[in-house]
């Protein structure tokens, strides 16, 4: 059954094509949710009209995504989070505190542009694609260092009320017995 799209569908064709599907398939999803109607002449002038209003905003967006790509290629940020001696970060960072860095420089971006490939989970220097639409992408140098927590004991001293291990317990300490 031939059927002309009014909208965009994933692997089936754009607006304004005119598809070949199943019966059951036109019959029973595309032309009740309105996705697709059956191609007459003036359904075709119709459909073409607003698959003009669609390229137009579509150009409309993909500007604004090109300006704001523009804006952040190349920035570098700096994420500050804990790790072990070797590197290994106990958490991760994902694209949720990258945008958060990006935020702190005023450049607000959604988590969703971000296209990690996995979970950083090393202290290192990242280079993250930040990917807007299909053809507008932006590069983030994102500089992944330890925390240094000013609170926290110098190495080889004890946080304050601790004491040594192989210390005598002080007098009146809970468990002497009397």
């Amino acid at each position: 059954m031939k059927v002309l799209l009014c909208k965009n569908v994933a692997k089936l064709g754009r607006i304004g094509d005119i598809v070949d599907v199943k019966t059951g398939y036109a019959r029973n999803y595309l032309l009740p949710q309105q996705v697709g109607v059956l191609p007459t002449p003036a359904t075709i002038r119709a459909v073409e009209a607003d698959k003009a209003r669609y390229l137009a905003e579509l150009a409309r967006q993909k500007s604004e995504l090109q300006a704001q790509a523009d804006l952040i290629q190349g920035r570098e940020v700096t994420i500050a989070a804990r790790a072990n001696e070797e590197g290994h970060l106990y958490g991760s960072v994902g694209p949720a505190q990258i945008c958060e860095a990006l935020a702190k420089e005023g450049l607000f971006i959604d988590p969703e542009y971000v296209a990690l490939e996995s979970p950083i989970r090393q202290l290192d220097k990242y280079d993250v694609l930040v990917r807007f639409a299909e053809d507008v992408t932006a590069t983030v140098h994102v500089w992944v260092v330890p925390v240094h927590d000013e609170n926290a004991p110098a190495e080889g001293t004890l946080p304050v009320g601790e004491a040594p291990a192989d210390a005598p317990p002080a007098e009146g300490a809970a468990g002497d017995e009397v």
